[in-house]
């Protein structure tokens, strides 16, 4: 060991004579390669914290490294990388470091530090240091890669960070690429791709298959046989004709925004409650998922559907009185749309969880960037340093939340406002009967307390803060059961109470100010009197820590973009440091057609819903880390033409669904060959097959039944689900949520599923078996794996039992043999006559079962009115019970259950049911 060291301070010695003549090129290679890998990889636990130095050793500087650890070994040998503990530790010979797999240094990285400690380990100073980083900086591309010009980082190695041109194809401007005259521009790229591998693209597809493809793309449901057969009929004549006037009729339906609505709300994580353990309802959110609807259907530009839902209320606070559109308060709700609730959180704390998350969320949503991994360092792939993040930050550090009054327009739907004010009146009524039984007979036990104690009668409101010994106990004259109750009912009375505000002018909405003085999620509201000339100091959080503060910053954006907000500004970067109009210089940052990251975002994610997947594999990511762009010309055409012809989506639906690889056919003559060339059809020569979501299942079957209620908008829709899950108990804090009640009457019911209640702390099961993705996160693209649960539901499940017997109800009621029901089932289902073999087997199996039904005597379903739920009290420990009513059940009106129908329809039915599981009934072709 002694023999070692000596060695290494003999060649330290040595070759710190020798570098002065021919050290040039090592150190700077040592400043700007070896040195920021060591920071990358080994400072985090070798002398990041000085106060915890694991193992002894140091790596920030040459002397350390030959000092060595605890070991007592030089880690570093100048001159000897063999000899050197370090170079075997990175290469994972003997020591394995850094430890974790993924952080392992390239074989390339390895090769760079041999080749420093080859050179005598030489370990420049910090003005040498410098100088090798201006010269560096002085040099946009080198072999080594491209210089992106930013804010700065925390260290002068990050940004002086190189990086491969071809992983920051998303932060450069949108150019368009040339296209050939004469050809479609979809086609001209996608043909590009395939020409070298020779492989020819799939005919086009039949007549009836493209209107399937086309209704469920559009509307999210499918065409009806009537809509099937003129369309037949119009293509026999002129096919491109009748394609063409298929999509704008399609478009132009209202259905149009319910289906593309869905997709917004899977990326802005759309859910009526506020997650946590409250889970308070967002009663007025109802109102945004409209607007997107509305948003769509009216093919509002995508640049004024950005301003709106992040600056809104920023632009309604600047206009006259008169001219305020209440719309631009319901558009901020989606800065509401985070699961977020203070309780049991410190305010600073809970204001940082908020502003942490709309942050990402934009992020993600606007510029498909992940912002949240830059909240404590800067990025590690991407040129984002942590100084843009905390521009961001700062830019929506103002943006409080509130409920606020916001006039009903004429075109929201108020239908069921009556019945249900009153339904929520009812429950409200029952708690707070309970409620102040309870509290009468607390408070008629503390006046004899007082009494007793020779004292006046203190309300139980003003003694709250009283010693105890002159009060008396908390829950006086209440017993283990009786304090359980009152806990119960006072958090009901405070649910129907928020519940309310449904039918209320209110939007969930935001305002720019200071930080209120107190937090509760169950009620936010804009402060009477607001204050304006409060100083808004941010900081870069150190680690994303509040009590690391570190320099100061102002709101602004990203910087390595290239697109300022102010090019003649001294800091191009920044927006309104004013409490108000923060948010709306970010908004139009974002929704500038220089912004390369806006357009590429949304054509993306519209190309994803018509072939089943983008462009760019990672929506939200757009990233070193994410998937490349397998035809990145195409996405810049498409982009540069959305903006040119005015931010429209409609126009982008036509212009992509009018070219020849939409139109072509999901089946492959050389499908076997493909695989092994072109396994994922990145190349599309092909149409990718895709199952139906959740929500198109459900609204496809309810379609095909004759149930659908096609009405748009308006409050929440309750549709029955598993009675289990309905009634199970759900802890909230301190108590129990009130019970799932379905909506009154199948018309109630049977709505869109866009317009179901989404509770995140209870998922509809039918929509979460079918991968309905969870509201706590952006969804970039629905996952559509096929596992055994989704089989078992859709055989066995009360939801297709219901809706198989509402079809047979309707073949019964439209045609009158079996022959005639099993032809109109065929086409309802599939939009195609069945084969003479189909149509045989299917009579044969319909007869069958109505053999085995005869011998049947289903259950007949009934529905509580009341439920007796227990819970154990916190402070004692011990179990009470209370009652729960269930007034919907009062007078219900309950889809058609087995024990309501005879043997004949439940037979019919068991046909439904098969074709409801079908896959051609289930995919889109």
């Amino acid at each position: 060991m002694a023999n070692l060291r000596l060695r290494s301070i003999l060649a330290a010695l040595l070759l710190g004579v020798t570098a002065s003549a021919d050290d040039h090129v090592t150190e700077r290679n040592f400043t700007l390669k070896v040195l920021p890998l060591l920071k990358a990889k080994c400072l985090g636990c070798h002398g990041g914290d000085t106060e915890d130095v694991q193992g002894g050793l140091d790596v920030r500087s040459r002397a350390a490294l030959i000092k060595g650890g605890e070991s007592e070994e030089p880690a570093l040998v100048p001159g000897d990388p063999e000899a050197s503990p370090l170079y075997q530790a990175i290469r994972w010979d003997g020591l394995e470091m850094p430890p974790k797999e993924n952080d392992r240094l390239t074989e390339a990285q390895i090769a760079m530090v041999k080749s420093w400690i080859v050179a005598g380990a030489p370990w420049p100073d910090e003005a040498t240091q410098r100088r090798h980083r201006a010269e560096a900086a002085a040099i946009e591309s080198t072999d080594e890669g491209v210089l992106v010009r930013t804010s700065g980082g925390l260290s002068d190695e990050w940004t002086l960070r190189r990086y491969r041109p071809e992983d920051l194809w998303a932060f450069r401007p949108v150019k368009r690429p040339p296209v050939s005259t004469g050809t479609h521009p979809v086609d001209y790229f996608i043909s590009k791709r395939l020409a070298p591998t020779s492989i020819e693209p799939a005919a086009q597809a039949d007549p009836v298959t493209l209107i399937r493809r086309a209704t469920f793309d559009l509307t999210g449901l499918p065409p009806t046989p009537e809509q099937i057969s003129a369309f037949r009929e119009e293509w026999s004549a002129n096919p491109d004709n009748a394609w063409e006037q298929l999509i704008d009729r399609l478009l132009a339906s209202p259905h149009y925004g319910e289906r593309w609505g869905q997709h917004w709300l899977d990326v802005a994580r759309y859910a009526d409650t506020g997650g946590y353990s409250n889970d308070y309802e967002r009663s007025n959110m109802w109102r945004y998922r409209d607007y997107v609807i509305r948003s769509f259907n009216d093919d509002k530009p995508y640049d004024e559907f950005i301003v709106e839902q992040l600056a809104g209320d920023e632009i309604w606070e600047e206009r006259p009185p008169g001219r305020r559109d209440p719309e631009l308060l319901v558009a901020t709700g989606f800065l509401r749309l985070g699961p977020w609730d203070p309780a049991m959180v410190k305010k600073p704390q809970a204001r940082q969880i908020y502003i942490d998350d709309v942050v990402n969320a934009v992020g993600q949503t606007f510029l498909a960037t992940t912002m949240r991994c830059v909240k404590c360092h800067d990025h590690k792939f991407d040129p984002i340093p942590t100084r843009d993040y905390y521009r961001m930050y700062a830019a929506f550090a103002t943006t409080q939340l509130a409920e606020r009054p916001a006039s009903f327009l004429p075109e929201e739907n108020r239908e069921g406002f009556d019945e249900g004010r009153t339904h929520v009146e009812r429950l409200l009524a029952f708690a707070s009967e309970r409620t102040e039984a309870l509290r009468r007979k607390r408070e008629a036990a503390a006046r004899r307390w007082y009494q007793e104690h020779g004292s006046n009668y203190v309300p139980h409101e003003e003694r709250k803060n009283l010693p105890d010994e002159s009060k008396p106990p908390r829950h006086v004259g209440l017993d283990h059961h009786e304090i359980g109750r009152l806990k119960v009912r006072e958090q009901d009375q405070w649910i129907w109470t928020r519940r309310l505000e449904r039918y209320q002018p209110m939007a969930q909405s935001v305002y720019s100010g200071p930080d209120p003085k107190f937090l509760n999620a169950r009620k936010l509201r804009v402060p009477g009197k607001r204050r304006t000339n409060t100083e808004f100091v941010n900081h870069i959080l150190t680690g994303g820590a509040l009590e690391a503060p570190g320099d100061i910053v102002q709101p602004g954006v990203l910087s390595g973009l290239g697109h300022p907000v102010d090019p003649s500004a001294e800091d191009p970067y920044l927006v309104e440091s004013e409490l108000r109009g923060r948010r709306l210089g970010v908004a139009r940052w974002i929704a500038h057609e220089n912004n390369p990251l806006t357009t590429r975002a949304i054509v993306n994610r519209i190309w994803q819903h018509h072939f089943g997947k983008p462009l760019a594999g990672n929506p939200n990511n757009f990233g070193v880390k994410g998937a490349k762009p397998t035809h990145p010309e195409l996405l810049d055409w498409l982009s540069t033409q959305f903006v040119d012809r005015g931010w429209r989506m409609k126009r982008l639906h036509k212009l992509i669904m009018t070219s020849r690889a939409y139109k072509q056919s999901s089946h492959h003559p050389q499908i076997d060959s493909l695989g092994s060339v072109d396994p994922g059809n990145d190349l599309l020569a092909y149409f990718p097959t895709r199952r139906l979501s959740a929500e198109e299942l459900r609204d496809a079957m309810l379609h095909v039944t004759g149930e659908l209620n096609p009405t748009l908008g308006g409050l929440p829709v309750m549709p029955e689900i598993n009675m289990e899950v309905a009634l199970q108990p759900r802890m909230i804090q301190f108590s129990l949520a009130p019970a799932y009640q379905p909506s009154r009457t199948p018309a109630q019911r049977h709505r869109r599923s866009i317009y179901a209640y989404r509770v995140r702390g209870q998922a509809n099961p039918f929509f979460e078996v079918f991968n309905q993705p969870n509201p706590n996160e952006s969804c970039e693209a629905r996952d559509a794996a096929a596992v055994s649960p989704q089989a078992f539901t859709l055989m066995n499940s009360d939801v297709m039992s219901d809706r198989s017997i509402a079809f047979a109800q309707r073949l019964e009621r439209e045609v009158p043999t079996l022959e005639k029901r099993v032809e109109r089932a065929f086409l309802l289902a599939f939009g195609r006559s069945p084969s003479r073999l189909e149509r045989t087997r299917m009579i044969d199996y319909v007869r069958r079962m109505e053999q085995e039904h005869r011998g049947a005597r289903p259950d007949i379903v009934t529905h509580p009115t009341r439920i007796t739920r227990s819970l154990v009290e916190e402070l004692s420990g011990k179990s009470f019970e209370y009652d729960e009513i269930l007034p919907v059940f009062e007078q219900y009106v309950p889809d058609a259950k087995p024990a309501d129908v005879g043997p004949g329809t439940r037979a019919l039915a068991d046909l439904c049911l098969a074709l409801f599981n079908s896959n051609e009934f289930l995919y889109v072709y």
